[in-house]
């Protein structure tokens, strides 16, 4: 299969912006009751008496949001061979309903692998800001993708 993006595609710099999200009501109660069952995360009067202010996403369900944001807009298209897993996680501001995110994934880093030939590993930041620019959330992983020879 050819993919859009590999590894070369990728140096240490490049941004990959992330499409719009905006966060319905519905979608952060329907995640909550399934999966973070939280009364600021299920009910508009709860999440207004906590400190976040509202009907609020749980932190699971934004990292969830980002990273299907990550695969519309260019994961999808790639050579991706998965994640050994995610270095660090911030919650930065509460995610409300009615909330449109946005964000990018930056390439802090990359290398190929000494073990396994036509594998190279990628160290990304992800970020997501609110429609007031405030950030919301922050991640770092290594991506495994493969190197354009290899596929």
């Amino acid at each position: 299969m050819t993919y859009r993006y590999y590894y070369e595609d990728c140096p240490p710099g490049a941004e990959m912006e992330l499409a719009p999200h905006t966060v319905t009501a519905e979608e952060i109660i329907d995640f909550a009751s399934q999966f973070d069952p939280v009364p600021f995360h299920l009910d508009e009067e709860a999440g207004k008496a906590s400190f976040l202010g509202g009907l609020a996403a749980s932190g699971w369900h934004v990292c969830s949001l980002a990273m299907r944001m990550i695969c519309d807009s260019y994961l999808l298209e790639s050579a991706s061979l998965g994640s050994p897993g995610i270095k660090e996680c911030k919650w930065l501001a509460p995610v409300l309903a009615g909330d449109t995110l946005r964000g990018k994934v930056i390439v802090e880093g990359a290398r190929t692998s000494a073990s396994r030939p036509g594998l190279g590993l990628l160290e990304l930041r992800c970020e997501l800001y609110n429609q007031n620019d405030r950030q919301v959330l922050m991640f770092r992983n290594t991506g495994m993708m493969a190197t354009r020879g290899a596929a």
